[in-house]
């Protein structure tokens, strides 16, 4: 079996996440591990949200599947757009991990004035201007080490990253982790997806095994939002789902809309249907009040 994935090191580590799970569940299984780069790691100039199109981080490797170079891919949910390639199945989505964000290296409160802040997210540079006027939000590009060490040249203040990909890695220095109520993550941060060919029962089967209920529901709901609202993975939208004993509990932030940010702090009912999900897009758009 073939696992492709981008040739970053927290790609590569997320892959091996995924095949430690695997292999708890199916030990007499072997794979190879398969690298290749994607638009987004090739072009590091242009900023994510003026990138052709979406899937900047996955399209190469969707293409892979569909040529029958690998059999499977692991990804950051949160890179996949919400509607995958044709041919293409999200087969597992594993337990999530973190979904916050974090500043380095202190608080919002901490920064001088006028400080400038690294992100290369259109959503977090929406959100930490929101609590921060004053602060100056620049363009960063690169992985998690390339964006450490120009912290530490002293090219930016601070710079702000996913908590989980941090973890993943093992990285351990001063950071302050965003209240997720406030500073509202990205839809399916924190989660790794399994994709596969839609007809490969064999390998939908197998994925069966290391697929997550509750993350899937709980990420699933978020992405739905997300697709309802016709908004790409750099959209400026935050929304994180959780189970509660009463429901989901479902916050959403947006910045799409002209007459400034809207939020939605809700319970969705267990047996919810796509109305309620369409009306809290709705409302994050601007087509209703």
């Amino acid at each position: 079996m073939r696992i492709g994935t981008r040739d970053s090191r927290l790609a590569m580590r997320q892959t091996e996440i995924f095949a430690e799970r695997l292999k708890a569940f199916r030990p007499d299984v072997r794979y190879e591990v398969v690298g290749m780069k994607a638009a987004g790691d090739l072009d590091l100039a242009s900023p994510l949200n003026g990138m052709e199109g979406t899937g900047a981080f996955v399209r190469e490797l969707d293409d892979a599947l569909l040529r029958g170079d690998i059999d499977l891919s692991v990804n950051s949910l949160k890179d996949i757009p919400v509607m995958p390639s044709e041919g293409i199945s999200v087969g597992a989505v594993l337990p999530r991990d973190a979904p916050e964000d974090v500043m380095l290296p202190c608080s919002p409160e901490e920064l001088p004035e006028g400080a400038s802040v690294g992100t290369g997210s259109v959503r977090r540079a929406a959100l930490i201007r929101e609590i921060r006027p004053d602060v100056r939000t620049v363009g960063i590009r690169g992985n998690i080490h390339t964006r450490l060490e120009k912290l530490d040249s002293g090219k930016y203040d601070a710079i702000i990253l996913a908590k989980a990909g941090l973890d993943r890695m093992g990285i351990d220095r001063q950071m302050h982790v965003l209240d997720p109520s406030v500073f509202v993550p990205a839809p399916a941060q924190g989660a790794i997806a399994v994709e596969c060919r839609s007809d490969d029962r064999d390998i939908l089967e197998l994925l069966h095994c290391t697929d997550d209920y509750r993350t899937r529901t709980e990420t699933g709901l978020e992405r739905a939002i997300m697709r309802f609202m016709a908004a790409g993975c750099s959209s400026p939208v935050g929304v994180h789902a959780t189970t509660r004993r009463d429901g989901f509990g479902v916050r959403a932030v947006s910045f799409s809309c002209p007459d400034g940010p809207r939020r939605v702090d809700a319970v969705l009912p267990f047996n919810h249907v796509v109305d309620d999900l369409l009306d809290i897009a709705d409302y994050l758009t601007g087509k209703r009040c």
